[in-house]
């Protein structure tokens, strides 16, 4: 009888909440997302709080993390969401003219600048009521549990080996070059043949900041395969700034041809090839097995493709 009691005094509401105040670590913050007042959130974790009999979030130095109970709530909260999410959607269909359905989206910024911007336009262009969140893949970000949990729907990013107990559809491959500023020695050598592999190895490099102590990307783990080792001296979180980095340095940015191609016009830059032969870079979107029937989900996977198509023929 007391468990009915208790039962009936959860609805999803409240389970929204929890799932949002336990990712989020913080009240303020959980109702930022939630679009609701402060003090209506405190009143909701109460609550939680007396069902659960724990207190789901503590203090923890500067900020809050959740109990060991809050902490095994996290994926069951997780999957009531998404359950209930899809539950009517599915059975009638995905319908993106009159959907309600937020979507959740990590992607890495290696990645064309123009694929969001155009993803997020389609999206809403067909979706409109839909929401979209966009996520990084950064250090905090463990985008296989996060997946499992509902937190994202899809993450997409390039990797030498990607995941093998994900879903995985492949969006497009890239040349590997070399992005320097248009005054560059380099743009010399390489007109006069110099521009070799040792060159390049020597020349001042820029590269993205690890998303996790001791991640290495794809340009130095192949390196490693190698028994190469170039001469970084300058790393930045945000890969959208390193153009303009590399513009009025000597800096030299090694990437994918189709992210350069998109500054050559706008900023002061060259594109060279880059003498150290490097696969091309593959780009994939990843989705765990609980979307991978979801009408929902596989909608969303065919924007995706759609707009990484739709860049390659530029």
């Amino acid at each position: 009888m007391r468990d009915q009691t208790l039962f009936d005094k959860i609805d999803l509401h409240l389970i929204r909440v929890l799932h949002t105040v336990l990712t989020e670590r913080s009240v303020s913050k959980a109702a930022i997302r939630l679009g609701m007042y402060q003090p209506a959130v405190s009143a909701s974790l109460k609550k939680l709080r007396e069902l659960a009999g724990d207190p789901l979030l503590v203090r923890s130095g500067a900020g809050m993390v959740p109990t060991d109970a809050g902490l095994r709530m996290l994926a069951p909260s997780a999957s009531i969401l998404r359950a209930a999410e899809s539950m009517f959607s599915d059975a009638r269909g995905f319908e993106p003219s009159s959907a309600r359905q937020t979507f959740r989206i990590a992607a890495s910024d290696f990645l064309d600048p123009l694929f969001l911007p155009q993803l997020v336009a389609q999206i809403k262009q067909q979706a409109p009521h839909c929401v979209i969140e966009i996520l990084p893949l950064s250090a905090e970000s463990d985008y296989r549990a996060r997946l499992a949990q509902g937190d994202m729907d899809v993450v997409i990013g390039n990797w030498l080996k990607p995941p093998d107990d994900l879903h995985l559809g492949r969006l497009f491959g890239d040349e590997v070059v070399c992005l320097v500023a248009r005054d560059h020695p380099a743009v010399r050598r390489s007109s006069q043949g110099g521009w070799d592999a040792a060159s390049w190895l020597a020349a001042e490099h820029i590269a993205p900041t690890p998303t996790h102590p001791g991640a290495r990307g794809v340009i130095d783990e192949h390196l490693d395969s190698l028994g190469l080792q170039r001469n970084i001296t300058a790393r930045c979180p945000h890969f959208g700034l390193i153009p303009s980095m590399v513009a009025s340095t000597l800096l030299v940015l090694t990437t994918g041809r189709q992210y350069c191609e998109r500054y050559v016009e706008k900023l002061p830059v060259k594109i060279l090839p880059c003498p150290v032969p490097f696969p091309r870079l593959l780009y994939y979107q990843l989705w765990h097995e609980r979307t991978h029937t979801s009408s929902a989900g596989r909608w969303l996977r065919e924007r995706v493709k759609s707009v990484a198509a739709s860049l390659q023929k530029e």
